[in-house]
């Protein structure tokens, strides 16, 4: 099987196994726009469209004056709807519009100071059956051995935290030298706190998780299990 990593749980169902890390794409988030060149000229209360607690949190943090409105399906449908709608701008992931094609219509890459991708973004990885040893040597091959390390920091973070696609929490690493950079955050999704901790190492796994307890001695549990009541509340608020 073939995924977009982000949307792969850190628990994996039993026997499975992740064979194989293809190359990353960028891992940055895109705006798009058809009326502003960048996040910084979108005017005060303009509405931007995201289904991402992670990303909303982020934005609420550097603009808290933003209208974010959920934002869902495909990648062709988002498009349609900020062409057809009051959208002023969307954010969708950089490397899901290069890869289709659909470069041209980003309008800024943000920067990852101001919007921390989400553990596995810009990734496309193979899954497979640990017992079927001869497909996993075969996909194994074509592993990128870079970005797997990397990949294994950043999901070792979102273990450690218990985290998943439904809380505000982000990661992304690099390598340079054989040395991994682990910049790890965690978020209220209404953006007036965000917890975030960089630091450098060897091992993606104990870097992983040695950022994520970090952000826990920080009070990340906390922050989102208050957050998570927060949006239940919300969620059964609007459901009545």
């Amino acid at each position: 099987a073939v995924h977009s990593l982000k949307d792969v749980p850190y628990q994996l169902p039993e026997g499975f196994a992740l064979a194989a890390f293809c190359k990353r794409e960028d891992a940055r988030d895109a705006f798009v726009s058809n009326k502003y060149k960048n996040l910084d000229t979108l005017p005060q209360g303009a509405s931007v469209g995201t289904s991402s607690l992670r990303r909303k949190a982020q934005l609420l943090h550097y603009r808290p004056d933003l209208n974010i409105i959920s934002l869902r399906g495909n990648v062709q449908t988002r498009l349609k709807k900020l062409d057809q709608s009051g959208y002023d701008a969307i954010i969708l992931a950089a490397a899901g519009l290069i890869r289709l094609g659909l470069k041209e219509r980003i309008t800024e890459y943000l920067d990852p100071k101001i919007c921390l991708p989400a553990v596995g973004q810009g990734v496309v990885v193979v899954e497979v059956l640990e017992k079927n040893t001869e497909a996993f040597q075969l996909i194994n091959n074509i592993n990128h051995h870079d970005s797997q390390q990397c990949i294994l920091a950043e999901r070792a973070f979102n273990e450690k935290l218990e985290g998943g696609c439904h809380v505000p929490v982000a990661a992304h690493a690099t390598m340079h030298h054989q040395k991994l950079t682990l910049t790890g955050l965690v978020a209220c999704s209404r953006g007036k706190h965000i917890l975030k901790v960089t630091q450098t190492g060897v091992d993606p796994i104990a870097l992983g998780h040695a950022v994520a307890q970090s952000l826990i001695d920080q009070g990340a549990t906390e922050l989102l299990r208050s957050d998570h009541a927060h949006t239940r509340k919300i969620n059964l608020f609007n459901q009545t």
